[in-house]
């Protein structure tokens, strides 16, 4: 029997930061989270690299950013770049993958022993699938530490009970995915204070909520495998979400909507049952490390993230008093680039794709969210104003998020507010330098203009 770690890492897809009831969320949509929340650690002010999957998840995988890794939209990493795998095999960890397959490319970079693609797990949504291909992968490699990456594909579009689930998948797939352990009714709920309330959003998002439902469905099959299996206890369990609900003004943005993950760390021995941080800013990117130093492999150099332990010892860190997000690419291979810094109080976006002409389209704007915001823009000069914007932004944006956390007043140009965004701009210019983004330059030339 192996002395190493065993490392369980869940994904969720699209799914909001805010959504489970332990990081203030609608009550009792995602127990099974919930439930792991309280039993290890969470970080209330975790983010992911990009809002987007495929660039997310490779930046998880590598501690890069996605400039430095080279997967900034949908395509391969680049030649040469190591992946966390790469460490673990070294050390014989056996490396699995659940769903998502392709969304980690090359994917025989990755070494994968077990590889389960999203129609043999029912569409990625069915969790007595997902139960049986964990049991199966923990029973082989119980004498050899293992690596399982198990992904689900809830809440990505389409939601449950949706017409675009109908539309999208034909008779034999959608026989593949059950219910949700429960279905939400519009109104059941708040919708999120970014959207407007209106009819259409608010069907939508109980069917996102339900879907979400069914997500946390797959997390509890997983854990309840994994006591199954009497390894619990030497196995470390993580639960993140790539990025933000696909819906317009989170997934494929910046926002805090966009790139806030609801992060939890299970360490036996280690987290304190029900510890929260809320205090320090961490990124997926700290992931990488955090792992090679569980598995009791030296970090290897210039990673953009650094390890957890010290958060998860309960250790005070004061320079983790700042997020930084990009963007680069939508899933239709569109550039719209952003970066962004966040800090306790304000949030600071540079869009260098706003200009004259220009119109932002992702796939956050499928559904019936955005058709019900265009539709009430006639009539609602709110609406129309939120749906102007959204298609057009500003080349800056500024918020203060301590009152405003839903980025619904930009500041940047306010006078009052200039101090801020002066200290940003310079902290974002800063930044961009040291990590090599190849906008740098520019953004400088654009603030000297």
């Amino acid at each position: 029997m192996t002395d190493r770690w065993n490392i369980l890492l869940i994904t969720a897809d699209d799914l909001g930061g805010d959504t489970p009831s332990s990081f203030g969320g609608p009550p009792g949509v995602m127990p099974a989270v919930d439930g792991l929340a309280g039993e290890g650690m969470a970080f209330h002010r975790a983010h992911v690299a990009a809002a987007v999957c495929q660039p997310s998840r490779s930046a998880m995988l590598t501690g890069l950013w996605p400039y430095r890794n080279g997967a900034e939209g949908f395509e391969p990493i680049a030649d040469g770049i190591p992946v966390l795998t790469d460490y673990l095999r070294e050390v014989g960890y056996q490396a699995g993958i659940l769903g998502k397959v392709d969304h980690l490319q090359p994917v025989d970079r990755f070494g994968w022993v077990t590889w389960i693609s999203m129609r043999e797990l029912g569409m990625g949504r069915d969790p007595q699938a997902y139960s049986s291909a964990a049991t199966s992968f923990f029973a082989t490699h119980a004498d050899e530490p293992w690596f399982l990456m198990a992904n689900a594909h809830d809440p990505h579009r389409p939601f449950d009970g949706s017409a675009d689930e109908t539309a999208r998948f034909g008779e034999e797939d959608l026989a593949r995915i059950p219910a949700p352990s429960q279905r939400y009714r519009p109104g059941e709920h708040p919708v999120p204070g970014f959207l407007p309330r209106l009819p259409g959003v608010e069907q939508e998002y109980a069917q996102y909520l339900s879907s979400s439902r069914r997500c946390d469905d797959v997390v509890k099959a997983l854990l309840v495998a994994l006591d199954h299996s009497g390894q619990a206890d030497r196995t470390i369990v993580i639960f993140l979400s790539d990025n933000g609900i696909a819906v317009p003004f989170a997934k494929a943005n910046c926002y805090l909507q966009s790139t806030r993950t609801p992060l939890v760390i299970r360490w036996p021995g280690r987290t304190t049952p029900g510890a929260a941080d809320e205090e320090h800013f961490v990124s997926a990117l700290d992931l990488f490390p955090t792992l090679c130093e569980a598995a009791g492999i030296p970090t290897p150099a210039g990673l953009d993230g650094r390890s957890l332990t010290g958060l998860i010892d309960g250790a005070s860190e004061a320079d983790r008093d700042l997020a930084f997000t990009v963007f680069h690419e939508t899933s239709a291979k569109r550039r719209f680039e952003m970066r962004c810094v966040q800090d306790s109080d304000f949030g600071y976006i540079w869009n260098a794709w706003s200009d004259e002409g220009v119109e932002y389209e992702a796939e956050n704007m499928e559904g019936m969210t955005w058709s019900a915001m265009s539709g009430a823009a006639a009539e609602d000069p709110e609406v129309a104003a939120r749906v102007e914007f959204y298609v057009r932004r500003e080349p800056e944006e500024l918020y203060q998020l301590t009152t405003d956390p839903n980025s619904l007043v930009n500041l940047a140009g306010d006078p009052a507010f200039e101090a801020e965004a002066t200290r940003l701009r310079a902290t974002m210019a800063e930044w961009l330098e040291s990590t090599g983004d190849f906008l740098a330059e520019r953004y400088r030339r654009d603030l000297a203009a």
